[in-house]
């Protein structure tokens, strides 16, 4: 695909972050999810933390030791030549949410090495009795997200039958749908102009065999989900929300009978689902 250079964000990513309210919040379910908020863009109710590792950094709940509940857990692919501090914005969003973000340390994630040995490094972490992530991440419900090459490489994780949903950001073209299985929600920005939306919408008509979705964000290019995602935070959060979290308000956003995407034209220049997807 097009080599693709980000600019690194200044954020410092060995650090401790907090955001949202004091963590150990009640976990969602899919009765009362909707009752508190439905601004998916808003920070969640967990303070975060990050872990810097040699092949994977984890964002998470800061309180996991303590944690009453599993987690569900997001692998992340970066761009090319990027590394996950360009993303920390996003992907300490989604650890304020509740879930376990494990993004590999790789500016070249096409092939999908390094997101399948985050699943496999929180496996045993999970396992480990001396680790503060013990008993405490929900190995059953993974999704795959990425950017750009990474978006590519989601949808080539998507084959792994531990991923439960994949959610392709600006996807390169180095990847095939057929293998997916899973719900897909399929990402473009409206002007971008290195994965250009025709790109995207051709993964989208190639995955007619799963219930998949295509979003295209007005006004965003290739950069806007870089630093703060901006419009890419809420239905990004949504869509893992509804997939890995049960939250039925949050799935009403794309699928079925309803869909709120596709009735806000202010946020989304093109909404399309399949047959799937409608149901």
């Amino acid at each position: 695909m097009t080599s693709l250079l980000l600019l690194t964000a200044s954020a410092g990513a060995g650090a401790a972050a907090s955001t949202g309210s004091p963590a150990g919040a009640p976990a969602p379910t899919a009765a009362t999810a909707g009752a508190a908020a439905a601004d998916w863009g808003a920070p969640g109710p967990y303070a975060t933390a990050v872990e810097v590792g040699a092949v994977t950094t984890l964002y998470y709940p800061r309180d996991i030791a303590t944690s009453d509940r599993r987690h569900p857990v997001i692998v992340w692919g970066n761009g090319t030549f990027a590394f996950p501090v360009v993303y920390r914005d996003l992907l300490l969003h989604w650890a304020s949410h509740g879930f376990v973000v494990a993004a590999a340390n790789t500016p070249q994630s096409n092939l999908g090495v390094s997101m399948r040995a985050g699943i496999d490094l929180l496996s045993r972490r999970d396992a480990d009795p001396a680790s503060p992530f013990h008993g405490a991440v929900d190995l059953e419900h993974i999704g795959a997200s990425g950017h750009s090459q990474g978006g590519a490489a989601a949808i080539v994780v998507g084959a792994d039958p531990r991923i439960d949903t994949v959610l392709p950001i600006q996807p390169g073209p180095l990847a095939d749908i057929d293998g997916v299985r899973v719900p897909a929600l399929l990402l473009a920005g409206q002007k971008d102009s290195i994965v250009f939306p025709f790109l995207v919408k051709a993964f989208y008509d190639d995955a007619d065999h799963i219930p998949a979705v295509y979003g295209e964000l007005r006004g965003a290019d290739h950069f806007t989900v870089v630093g703060d995602p901006g419009p890419f935070a809420a239905p990004t959060t949504a869509w893992f929300r509804a997939h890995l979290m049960g939250d039925l308000t949050a799935r009403a956003q794309f699928l079925g009978a309803g869909c709120g995407i596709c009735a806000d034209s202010a946020t989304w220049s093109d909404v399309r689902r399949n047959g799937l997807a409608t149901g």
